[in-house]
């Protein structure tokens, strides 16, 4: 095989070949059952090489590595197997993070183009935290995740509520308990979990806010959700939510910032 040339950027097309060779047939069963891809199931239709989380990762620092560019990614979105459409997303990430103003701005318009494309929930959590994320709370126009949670997509509107999980971590938990709020009578597990995810997010940050939120919505609140909100409160606390009616209204204010959590439906 011949040596890259220092200036040869990976091309989709390799590093979608490197992948396919790479997978493993009966881990993929399993990886399939996992994510829910049988009939009528949110992940209906997927297909997995078998390639878990560590092997997809040594990929994207390989290829990012390797000169991979932002064309390069989006043409991976748009692959049949999970797996590649998981390096499209993270290496749009690591553009996003390595690159200049001009380049985020790229990145951004990419993801929010390609949004159906993360079509299962780990494509999600891994991505949009790290980069939709990350924008709207550097650069503004928050808007966008208004957007995308009006959309009657499920995955754009998980993608809004996962996004708001770096705006917590710097102090800003507006959003994502406005979000919150609209995603109580929402008919779909995940993104009852999503909400709940980020609602205990913000009580590692600021417990007040939390409890202003679950005082107002807790008796409305699907079971879910609740339960994922309350997840690191002391058992006492979790009886009390669990069994709590409406109370005052929420609270849209946290303090405190840094931190990280496990990703998850």
């Amino acid at each position: 095989m011949r040596e890259r040339n220092a200036r040869e950027k990976a091309t989709a097309a390799e590093m979608a070949r490197a992948m396919v060779a790479a997978g493993d047939g009966t881990r993929a069963e399993g990886m399939m059952r996992f994510f829910k891809t049988g009939k009528g199931e949110y992940g209906e239709g997927d297909r997995f090489l078998g390639i878990p989380n560590p092997g997809v990762r040594a990929f994207v620092r390989r290829y990012a590595a390797a000169g991979a560019d932002i064309a390069a990614a989006e043409e991976l979105l748009g692959n049949p197997w999970h797996e590649i459409r998981l390096l499209g997303g993270l290496l749009l990430v690591e553009r996003y993070k390595r690159g200049d103003e001009a380049e985020k701005k790229r990145a951004v318009e990419v993801y929010l183009r390609n949004a159906e494309r993360f079509n299962n929930w780990d494509l999600v959590d891994l991505t949009a935290p790290y980069l939709l994320g990350e924008h709207v709370r550097t650069h503004g126009g928050r808007g966008v995740l208004r957007r995308l949670a009006g959309s009657r997509v499920l995955w754009k509107q998980r993608i809004a509520m996962v996004s708001t999980w770096m705006l917590i971590r710097h102090g800003e938990c507006g959003e994502a308990l406005e979000l919150a709020e609209r995603f109580i009578p929402h008919p779909h597990d995940l993104m009852h979990k999503a909400a709940g995810w980020m609602l205990r997010e913000v009580g590692k940050r600021d417990r007040a806010a939390l409890h202003g939120f679950l005082a107002a919505h807790a008796a409305e609140m699907p079971r879910t959700m609740l339960r994922y909100a309350i997840e690191r409160e002391p058992e006492a606390e979790r009886r009390r939510w669990l069994a709590a009616g409406k109370g005052p209204a929420r609270v849209l204010h946290c303090k405190g910032g840094g931190g990280r959590d496990r990703v998850g439906p």
